[in-house]
Formats: structure tokens, sequence, C-alpha cells
């Protein structure tokens, strides 16, 4: 047998049409004979087959067998080509497809030889010196075996240096075998490290020619090549150890600090929780801690010296509360509380009368095109004066706005902002959208999103007013009817005010019950103050459901006042278009008076 170390070899093997079929049986048995003295497997010598004629077929890659009989079983089937002779094209394939990493052989920092054993009876038909050169200074020790009729100007082309040890013509086929022998021998030569002193710290590996040194699992080859050191697998921090990594003979295992467990993956760790193991006896909560455990008490709770039990914490008698009337303990909190017939105030702790009430207020103004931008500046101007007269705060009024065109766009929803300042800020940097008049669009994007608790509405069982202000200047591009329906019977007090093109139809499909009291019309945005003089009138909302039998009365002022408030606003902002208009006219008079005093001088 061949015991000078693992090979990868590949026969390069001439199947062409002169090749007959009793010669082609003797290359077979040739290929036989070479692995029957090797070593073969995947840690040995591993062997692959291609043959060529015109074209390249490859029979096994060097991954593909590892026993001598299923290589000898796949030697046996092949059928030759019975084509040209392509031997070029041969070491083409050798060099770029049979010797890959991905087809079987070892990487070339490992130093196992690459061997191609090429057998041809014949003159090439294409050009092999170039091809040959670029194998060998890939590595690939090239042995060329020429049986009768070959050429032996393509041999030498094609083997390595020294020819002489790389160049073989046997004369017939029937010699082929013979020569064989003589190959093996030449092809595993002499132990390199029996022959001479190697100087291997671990084990020595002979190649055919020379020998190489090789380190025990765990070690790694010095720079010398000869000497061995222990290998730090934990050094290259690839190790992926969440605390510790312990290194041990080119391995590695994982550890956790104290108070820590390696959890399944064996790199990641968990704090112990040694609340879990149930002997803690804490009367509210254990906390784990990487040393231990400790008892801590809930809110409004002192734990006691033993550290396990709790005792309630009067926190009306321990902090300033600054109730108006009264403080009231709870578990682990306070709350203030009012008498009778009087109300606690946004802050939580003052008590009034029943003043401006609580609403909950969406608005839904057009930014369709026809608006124009001057006059959408005037509809933000009344947003903000309505604002500056509400009790904006989360526990008291809340104000939502929505512009709506050929889409709606929520500007900011009722728990965006908690102070009349902050929403007047938001309104002003309201851009105007332009386009379509989708009214249907926005009203259902009123109920279904702007009025849910999720955007800041209080849920109905507060009984605090929903109101929806609705205004626009055109007819709605879309149906209104299912939606302003649905708004009245989800419980919200529905206002449509329209300017301009606005269809009195629609308006009052929006509207609530009285529609007399709940819409209001005026031709252009400069004469608006009339809009709300409808809101005076019955706007209380229905009585209550449930376990109240009728709403506060503060929330029927609240929506009064409201009102009150809005025609304040409208008859200020019409006195200061008035008051424009009497400034235009008087300029117009004294234009007028120049060009007459300029055509009389002409």
């Amino acid at each position: 047998k061949c015991r000078t170390g693992p090979l990868d070899i590949v026969f390069v093997i001439d199947s062409s049409r002169s090749v007959r079929p009793f010669e082609f049986e003797t290359m077979r048995r040739f290929m036989m004979d070479i692995i029957g003295s090797l070593d073969v497997g995947p840690n040995a010598t591993r062997v692959g087959v291609i043959q060529y004629s015109s074209q390249v077929q490859n029979i096994f890659s060097l991954k593909t067998f590892f026993t001598r009989a299923d290589m000898e079983k796949a030697i046996n089937s092949i059928v030759p080509l019975a084509q040209g002779t392509m031997t070029g094209l041969a070491i083409q394939y050798a060099m770029n497809v049979a010797f890959t990493t991905q087809e079987g052989a070892r990487p070339l920092h490992k130093k196992i030889p690459r061997i191609a054993i090429i057998v041809t009876d014949g003159r090439p038909q294409d050009r092999v010196t170039e091809v040959a050169t670029q194998a060998r200074n890939a590595g690939i020790e090239i042995y060329a075996v020429g049986i009768q009729r070959a050429d032996m100007n393509s041999l030498r082309a094609m083997a390595s240096p020294p020819l002489e040890e790389h160049v073989f013509l046997v004369e017939s086929f029937e010699l082929i075998q013979q020569f064989g022998k003589q190959f093996q021998d030449k092809l595993c030569g002499v132990d390199m490290c029996v022959e001479q002193e190697h100087g291997c710290q671990h084990s020595c590996v002979s190649t055919p020619s020379s020998f190489y040194c090789e380190c025990n699992p765990g070690y790694r080859l010095n720079a010398d090549g000869k000497t061995c050191s222990p290998i730090d697998a934990c050094a290259d921090g690839r190790h992926g150890c969440q605390h510790q990594c312990v290194s041990a003979r080119g391995s590695y295992s994982c550890r956790c600090r104290a108070g820590y467990s390696l959890n399944q993956d064996k790199r990641t760790c968990s704090m112990i929780n040694y609340c879990s193991f149930g002997n803690h006896s804490c009367q509210h909560e254990c906390v784990s801690i990487p040393s231990g455990h400790y008892c801590r008490c809930r809110s409004g709770f002192t734990l006691q010296p033993d550290g396990r039990s709790c005792r309630a914490t009067d926190l009306c008698n321990g902090v300033d509360h600054g109730c108006e009337f009264k403080c009231v303990s709870t578990e682990g909190s306070y709350r203030c509380v009012c008498p009778e017939g009087q109300q606690l105030q946004a802050d939580g702790k003052a008590c009034s009368k029943c003043g401006a009430g609580h609403v909950d207020l969406v608005m839904v103004i057009d930014g369709s095109k026809s608006v124009r931008p001057q006059n959408f500046e005037l509809v933000k101007q009344f947003v903000n004066r309505i604002v500056d007269l509400l009790e904006v705060s989360p526990h008291g009024t809340r104000v939502g706005l929505v512009q709506y065109s050929s889409r709606v766009r929520t500007e900011f929803p009722l728990n965006k902002y908690h102070s009349a300042d902050e929403i007047k800020k938001a309104v002003m940097e309201v851009e105007y959208m332009e386009k379509g008049t989708m009214t249907g669009l926005a009203l259902k994007h009123m109920v279904e999103h702007s009025f849910s608790e999720l955007e800041g509405a209080r849920p109905l069982s507060h009984n605090i007013p929903r109101i929806g202000l609705v205004f626009t200047d055109g007819r709605s591009q879309d149906d209104i009817s299912e939606w302003a329906r649905r708004a009245k019977e989800s419980g919200i007090v529905m206002f449509a005010v329209g300017v301009g093109k606005a269809v009195e139809e629609e308006l009052r499909a929006i509207a609530s019950e009285p529609v007399e009291q709940h819409f209001s019309y005026s031709a252009d945005f400069t004469t608006m103050t009339h809009l709300v003089e409808n809101f005076k009138l019955n706007i209380c909302p229905e009585e209550g459901k449930g376990e109240m039998e009728i709403r506060s009365p503060c929330e029927c002022e609240a929506l009064v006042q409201f009102q009150t408030n809005t025609v304040a606003i409208l008859q200020s902002l019409t006195e200061k278009n008035i008051l424009w208009a009497h400034s235009l006219a008087q300029m117009t008079t004294r234009l007028e008076d120049l060009e007459k005093q300029i055509a009389n001088k002409k």
C-alpha cells in the first residue's frame, strides 16, 4: 500500500474514437490497480475520475466515493464518448471544477498534494501548453501518460517538472498494466517521515517528495512549521459566551457569573429566580437579585422590620395632598372629594360649583379647493376663538380637529393636547389640503376614529357630551346619509355649518334633531355671524341611560355656553371684516378723485 499520506488524485482519461473498446478496458484496469494501492478515505486519499473526447464528462468527483469498491463499480460503468481529443478542455475542467473545494478537494493551506493523471493515446486537437501552465501554477501536479500513438511533445507540454519523473510513454495498451505497477512506486515514492529527521513536535505527514508537520487536536502549528501551541478558542472573540469563556485544548465552554445559570443554548445566561423556590415568605412581592432575594411592598405600604410583612401607609396624613375639602386614603394612594353639590376640578384638588362643564368636541373642517387659502385662514381663526373660551384639560374639555378634501386627515386627536395654547398653536400650523369634497368619508372617519377611546374620547358611561361640528362650503362628492345617521345613532350631537355653495339638503342630513336648531348657512365667509344663532335653543343632551336617570345639568349649561361663545367669536370676526370693507371703500373714493385730477391736468 501507498503510505505517503493523503492525496487528492483525479484521473483524466482519453476516451476518443481512436481508443478501441478492448484498449479502453486496459485503461480501466490501470486506474483500478492504482486505486488498489492507495489508502482511500475522507481523511486519507481521495479519488475522482473524468473522461474526455470532444467534451468532458465527470464520472465521479473527489467527494463522491470513499471506498475502493464504490470507485471500481463506477469505473466499470464508464461508457466511452468515442469522439475527438480535446485534452486542453479536459485540463481546464480539472482545474476549474474537479480540484475545487466544492467538488471535494481539500483547501490548499492543508498542503495535501493535488495530482492529475492524464492518460491519452493521441495528439490533442486543441492547445494544451497555456492551460497546463495555469493548472500547474494553481498547485496541480500533472503526470502525463501517453500510450502507443501519443505525441511526446504534447506530453512534455502538459507534465510538471522534472519531466523525467512526470512524462511516461507506453508502447501499447497491453503493457499499460505492467507500467501501472511501476507508476505506483513513482507516485508513492518513499516515506520521507521515516527517511529523514523531520523534527515535528506532534506528527509527520509524508508526501510523494517531501513531508509536513501536523498538530494534535486542540493545537495549532507555529510559524516554524514544526512545533505546536495550544489553541485558545476564546481568544478570537467568536465564542458567543454572554458572561465568561473557558478555553480547553482547542475547544471552549461558556460559564455564567454567580447568581446566573447557563441556558440550553450553552452560551447565554439567565438570572436565577430565587423567588421561584417558594420559600421567601414575602407578604406582597418577592424580588430576585443575583445574590439572593428581598421582599417589597406594593405602593402605599411600608415594609416592616421583619423584612417580609407590609403595613398600609395613610398617605393623607403623610403627604401634602392639597385637597380643598377632604382627602380620602385608598390602598397605596389617595383622592380628593368635594361636598355635595360641588364638582372636583381638573386639578383633582379644588372644588367649585357647576360652571362651564366639559365636552368632547371634534371640529371637522372643509379643506377643499373651493374654500381658497384666505378663507381657510378665517376658518382657523374661528376655531381658535372657540378654543379660547373652553376649559381645556385632560379632565375638562377635550378638542380634536379633522380636515378633509378628497381624503381625510386627523390634524390632532382629542387626547393630543391638554391646554388651549397647545391647541391654538397646532391649529395655526394646519396646512390647507385643497382638492375635492368627500364629506361622507370625513363623517365615517369621525365616527370610527375621532370619537374612539383610543384617540381620547371619554367612555359613554362617563356621560361626557360628544359634539361634532362639520364646516363645509360645497356639495359633497360622496354619499353622506349613512354616516350622518350612524354618527347620531352613536350619541354624537351633530351641528352642520354651511357657507357659499353648501347644499341645504346635506346640511339637514348631517344635523341632529331638531334639525332647525342644529344647522346654519351663510352666503360667504365674511358674514358668518348668524351661523351659530340656532345654537342657543334646546341643545341639552338626551336623558342618560343605565344607572343614571339624566345627564348632569352642568353639561347642558356647558353646551349653552359653548354656543354663546361661538356667536361672540363670529361677531368679532364680522366686525373686523366690516371695518376692512369700509377702509376699502374710502381708498376707492380717493383713487377716483386722483384719476379725475389727472384727467383735468391733461
